[in-house]
């Protein structure tokens, strides 16, 4: 690993999309997205995605300089139609538009179709979080046309991995946020840890002859993900997959040459509730903060150093990593510069 700034990190990511074709203000939010990804220690959701990004573009699936729009609006619900632009620049738009719906009406929600990747889905729960919102975002639509999972007692593959995202204020810029693929692992952790020769974590896959394995090449070679938490995640796949495709009617919004195979059908919910709508904010907050504080005061158990609350792990990378630095693998620090290089950017300085 080298130690790199945040600051030298987004630099280089915006040099290279605005080199790809993308405007600067799709090229900065991505950045941003991927640099507040290594920021918060969630390498599976950063930097290292920006070549496919690239292919993408060149492909036609991505949109490099398009904007979202809303379609279909009501004073607490939006449609947004993303336009085939970075998905970073989508889920912010129609955030940003889910907290001020709440905000105003108490309840609100969103529906996005004609995305591409949104990133690291915990980001868009911080930014209600931070508003005082509480969120709860939902991503299906990637098993239309790319099937990676077995549902429970199956052994053929049928759904995604189907994240799913929730957020809750706490104490001030340390938000109580889940963010999770409803399978075991994901599909990032997978590509790496082939990339590097590494085992998958037990449990979590299995090969084409439906069998457990750890060997990411297994996957790869036929095999799949699983559900989490068994029959209990695969309905919550389920569920992911009503409210992100169903609900918003993404399949009506498909483009046979945009989107690429995982993103052409995707389709993201988001549900906002004004976290202040039945009490004060301040108790609000307070119980919250109390609620984790209870959680971390646990003894804990044989083979762990102490109980944490979602969203800890992200809290602490970054005040690390802001003060330390980011830590990049060597391969992927290759990769960002070779694709540098190859579309002009002057990397000195790097």
């Amino acid at each position: 690993y080298m130690i790199k700034t945040a600051e030298e990190l987004h630099r280089l990511v915006t040099g290279i999309l605005l080199a790809a074709g993308a405007d600067s203000r799709n090229a900065e939010r991505v950045a941003d997205g991927l640099v507040l990804s290594e920021l918060s220690g969630v390498e599976t959701h950063g930097i290292h995605h920006l070549v496919g990004y690239v292919k993408d573009i060149k492909a036609g699936y991505i949109v490099p300089d398009a904007w979202p729009e809303v379609i279909k609006e009501t004073p607490a619900s939006a449609l947004v139609k993303g336009n085939w632009t970075f998905g970073f620049s989508i889920a912010k738009y129609a955030m940003d538009i889910a907290i001020k719906k709440a905000k105003e009406q108490n309840v609100s929600v969103v529906g996005v179709v004609q995305t591409s990747h949104i990133g690291r889905v915990g980001e868009y729960a911080e930014m209600a979080a931070d508003q005082g919102v509480i969120s709860f975002i939902w991503c299906g639509g990637q098993s239309e046309e790319q099937q990676t999972t077995v549902p429970f007692g199956g052994m053929e593959k049928v759904l995604h991995t189907n994240p799913l995202s929730f957020g809750f204020p706490a104490d001030a810029g340390h938000p109580m946020v889940l963010d999770f693929a409803t399978t075991s692992t994901s599909g990032s952790k997978l590509v790496l840890a082939q990339k590097r020769k590494i085992k998958a974590p037990p449990d979590c896959i299995i090969d084409k002859d439906g069998n457990p394995t750890n060997d990411p090449e297994d996957f790869f070679n036929g095999g799949a993900h699983l559900p989490f938490g068994r029959h209990k995640g695969y309905a919550i796949m389920l569920a992911v997959e009503q409210l992100g495709r169903i609900f918003t009617g993404s399949d009506d919004f498909a483009e046979e040459n945009r989107g690429g195979i995982y993103n052409r059908h995707q389709g993201v919910s988001i549900i906002a509730l004004k976290a202040d709508a039945f009490g004060a904010m301040d108790g609000l907050v307070g119980r919250s903060a109390e609620l984790g504080q209870r959680m971390r005061s646990v003894k804990p158990a044989p083979g762990f150093s102490e109980v944490l609350v979602p969203g800890d792990l992200e809290h602490r990378s970054r005040e690390i990593r802001r003060r330390e630095g980011i830590p990049v693998s060597e391969d992927t620090w290759d990769e960002l510069t070779s694709l540098g290089v190859s579309l002009g950017v002057d990397i000195d300085g790097f």
